[in-house]
């Protein structure tokens, strides 16, 4: 399927995908995976033999964006991922129906036996690893031992993976795993963009209604220039994903690494001035911002927390 002959446009997916996602949110974890799955949320990017549209990742793209504004607790963004890379495989077709839900451990690979950063791994089928050859292998977690990490999020924690003895439900090569890295950061890079979207939206909203001493206080100049700091971070946020999506002037791929990293920094600071603009109400349960603050950790963590940027920063030395 081709946007060409069928006039597709993005964004109207984000728009279907959020009413799906919003009943998702009201079900269980598997309950969740089959209103996805009906919906055609998790087949977007994969092959249409798979039961997918067989389209690119700039249609995924504002799927996992609306998915990071409402907050959804569910492996959306790796599912999507997963089903493009296995391609023909049966597996793919498992996953684009909602029959298997999968998960992927950003750190660590099958040849150190060891993994982690592993989002809903208790919940999920199968988990996708880094092969430690350039490749990656999909597991299955029944046959891995599992272990919580409840640093960063208690409620929804990330997990470490002991794979001796996993078994390996299929390998992805080098070429296919390396597509899947870059696709994965622009879609990260959504994910927490969303998040921070929808906290800005909130903080603005409750600072004009919020009045003291007479007066909103989005009326007051400090606060006016804290949210259109927040504001810009966030315009070039999105200018750079935009920016991503397309080849440089030499038809050849940009670089996803230093989109990956502002988008990543840009949330974090969007997500903790929303909590502090909030005051009091920023650390309660009725203003969840907290929620999405977490999960932008999570992935931070995941990428070295801060360790990303200062990879963009030497990269960039380097190529002078």
């Amino acid at each position: 399927m081709s946007t060409s002959d069928n006039d597709l446009k993005p964004e109207e997916f984000a728009q279907a995908a959020a009413e799906a996602i919003k009943d998702a949110q009201t079900r269980d974890f598997r309950g969740a995976a089959q209103v996805l799955a009906s919906a055609g949320v998790c087949g977007v990017c994969a092959r249409e033999d798979a039961g997918g549209l067989a389209l690119g990742i700039e249609f995924a793209l504002p799927i996992v964006a609306e998915a990071g504004k409402l907050r959804l607790h569910w492996p959306l963004l790796e599912t999507l991922l997963i089903a493009k890379a296995l391609g023909d495989s049966p597996l793919a077709a498992e996953l684009v129906s909602g029959e298997r839900v999968a998960t992927w451990a950003l750190q660590g690979s099958l040849q150190d036996a060891f993994a982690g950063h592993a989002r809903h791994a208790r919940d999920c089928d199968w988990v996708l690893v880094a092969d430690g050859r350039g490749g990656g292998a999909l597991l299955a977690l029944s046959s891995v031992e599992i272990q919580d990490d409840e640093a960063l999020d208690p409620e929804h924690p990330q997990s470490w993976l002991t794979l001796d003895g996993a078994t390996v439900l299929a390998e992805l090569d080098a070429a296919t795993f390396s597509a899947l890295q870059r696709d994965s950061h622009i879609l990260i890079a959504g994910l927490v963009n969303g998040a921070a979207e929808a906290a800005l939206a909130t903080t603005a909203d409750y600072m004009s209604t919020r009045v003291q001493f007479g007066r909103p206080l989005s009326a007051k100049q400090a606060v006016r220039h804290l949210l259109a700091r927040m504001r810009l971070l966030q315009e070039a946020s999105n200018a750079g994903i935009r920016r991503v999506l397309d080849t440089d002037e030499y038809g050849q791929l940009r670089s996803t690494r230093p989109v990956l990293a502002n988008a990543l920094a840009n949330a974090c600071f969007v997500l903790e001035k929303s909590i502090h603009l909030h005051g009091g109400m920023g650390f309660t349960w009725e203003v969840p911002l907290h929620y999405a603050l977490r999960e932008v950790r999570k992935f931070d963590a995941a990428f070295g927390s801060g360790a990303l940027a200062s990879q963009v920063g030497r990269d960039f030395i380097q190529s002078q």
